[in-house]
């Protein structure tokens, strides 16, 4: 059986590897730029970025992490997934356009026109400082939990629990530093797209299976026992004692979400590489449909789990492993593995391409590279990713150490980071007069005040209000700041349009399209749906028809607005002539 998996595992990740080099071989003959490396020559059309997106977010921390959360609870983290739509939604109509008009390769290329030098190099070290320390190694020690347990590595070599999970994160480590320091951004792309594709058909696989198992080869008869059994589960309205309480679904984590999608450079370097804003559009808003019907994929795996193996395991974060080697047909496994393998890949190849792009463009340009070609500039960040990939190896493994778990741990960490950085971004574009010396305040208040929350006082309060505070406080700390120390100049965005900036013409039809789905999915997955006694009934669908005719009519609304303020600019500008 451990054949089956093993040589269906080595085909697919095979095909990928070889499909990948094929499409970015001729880029060896061409000449090294900056673009051509970290943006991928600014090519990328709608489709490679919403399925790079993806991949980039969708590690194995989701699937370990999430299942767990469900294992134990109920559907509350759902929320992670699911606002994420609607952020991406905002970015595609807010951020990307103001992006790509600037043409910026990194956030903190904004934030050194926009503040000073300082801020830029900050922020730098603070991105720098959240991939080494947190990004990575969790993401390697995630997929080594998911694939040492498929591949039962215990029993197969005869080896530790421990040792199992050091062998596969310096496997995984390894050959995702020649996909990212060798192939740059184009081939993460590349290869996204097809592991996408892979995640996707392995994502849906799991759940289609576990039922199969619930129903005993009955797929309508486990659907009925599954949804019947233990309804509280399917509640994703959660309480103040649940991982995600509702309140902070929309307050400290869209907060969250609105630095990770708008501003983390790992993800964002996606969107910036595309080859106009049409495509960077219908890739974020594309990305942001998918990320809404992730729950399906991430966090019913783990309800499903809970009712085939109880609600008493020790270790959570084992389930989902668990129920993959129990449910899946032996080939299908080898191909699951494949898939998750290449999640893993994906945002760990993404988040080591983004750290070498922020040394190489803030640290190392700057300070030594003045007059350097952009080759050589290029291979110092190649030597910078390989001394990070190797921390982040051996930082990985001690993650099994740390008490909380896993998904929960790499958010509250994230919290030192994310939502400081989105302050200052966010000050940025809405003020003109606010100077650095409050950005750099802002920086140390948030993360000295967050981490005395988080280490000293402890409060009994879900760290995701207590962002949403900071971020409150922060900002009218920096407002404050600019009202009696403002800039001695106004701020104004200096434009460079490297790429089209002509908005796609759908995108309020798009975003309507999500962000009714997101509503939908909470009223599906509340009392007012799946989780009561009842179930799903017709006043579950009233509601969701009645949301349907809302959003319509809002899109329509926008749109004519959109259309009418467009004409009026353009009667302006004819006038003018």
């Amino acid at each position: 059986m451990q054949n089956l998996i093993m040589g269906s595992f080595l085909f697919f990740t095979g095909l990928v590897a070889v499909y990948t080099y094929l499409k970015i071989r001729g880029n060896n003959k061409k000449k090294v730029s900056k673009d051509s490396y970290f943006l991928g020559g600014r090519s990328l059309t709608g489709a490679v970025i919403g399925s790079s997106l993806l991949l980039a977010n969708l590690s194995a921390a989701n699937f370990v992490g999430m299942s767990a959360q469900s294992y134990s609870g109920n559907m509350s983290n759902m929320a992670y997934e699911v606002t994420s739509g609607l952020v991406l939604v905002v970015v595609a109509m807010f951020l990307l356009p103001r992006y790509l008009k600037q043409g910026i390769t990194t956030v903190p290329d904004f934030l050194e026109d926009r503040y000073d030098s300082g801020v830029k190099k900050s922020v730098s070290i603070l991105f720098l400082l959240l991939y080494v320390l947190n990004l990575l190694p969790t993401t390697l020690y995630s997929g080594a939990i998911a694939l040492s347990q498929i591949f039962d590595l215990q029993n197969t070599f005869g080896i530790s629990y421990e040792m199992s999970i050091w062998v596969t994160v310096w496997v995984i480590g390894i050959i995702g530093f020649f996909y990212a320091i060798i192939g740059g951004l184009k081939a993460l792309a590349i290869a996204d797209t097809l592991n996408g594709i892979a995640l996707a058909i392995g994502g849906l696989m799991v759940p289609f299976f576990g039922i199969l198992y619930l129903g005993k080869g009955s797929f309508s008869k486990g659907l009925s026992n599954f949804v019947m059994t233990a309804p509280e589960k399917f509640n994703a309205v959660g309480s103040s004692t649940d991982p995600v309480p509702f309140g902070a679904a929309f307050t400290g984590l869209l907060l969250v979400n609105l630095y990770y999608w708008g501003t983390d450079q790992s993800i964002i370097q996606r969107a910036l590489a595309a080859k106009n804003l049409k495509e960077g559009q219908k890739g974020v808003i594309l990305a942001g449909f998918l990320k809404v019907m992730t729950p399906f994929i991430v966090i019913i795996p783990g309800i499903i789990a809970f009712q085939i193996f109880g609600g008493s395991a020790k270790n959570p974060d084992l389930m989902y492993s668990k129920l993959v080697n129990v449910a899946l047909p032996k080939p299908l496994t080898g191909f699951f593995a494949a898939a998750m393998f290449g999640a893993v890949l994906s945002t760990f190849t993404g988040v080591l391409n983004s750290a070498s792009t922020l040394f190489a463009l803030n640290v190392y340009g700057p300070i030594f590279g003045k007059g350097k070609s952009d080759k050589e500039v290029v291979s110092k960040s190649k030597y910078f990713g390989i001394i990070i990939a190797i921390v982040s190896m051996f930082i990985g493994p001690f993650i099994m150490y740390v008490p909380q778990g896993l998904f929960q741990y790499l958010q509250i960490i994230n919290g030192f980071f994310n939502v400081p950085i989105f302050a200052i971004v966010l000050i940025g574009y809405v003020t003109k007069r606010v100077p650095a010396i409050a950005a750099k305040i802002s920086l140390v208040f948030f993360v000295g005040t967050y981490g005395i929350l988080q280490l000293i006082i402890k409060p009994d309060l879900n760290f995701l209000y207590q962002l949403a505070i900071l971020f409150v406080i922060s900002c009218l700390l920096m407002l404050v700041i600019g009202k009696f120390k403002p800039r001695t100049t106004p701020y104004v965005m200096k434009i460079k349009n490297v790429v089209n900036i002509e908005p796609w013409d759908h995108r309020h039809e798009a975003g309507g399209v999500v962000v009714f789905l997101m509503i939908s999915m909470y009223i599906v997955f509340s009392k007012l749906g799946i989780a009561s006694v009842n179930g799903f009934t017709f006043s579950t669908f009233m509601y969701i028809l009645i949301l349907g005719i809302i959003t319509t009519l809002t899109v329509i609304f926008i749109k004519r607005k959109v259309s009418n303020k467009t004409k009026k600019i353009e009667t302006k500008t004819s006038l003018s002539k």
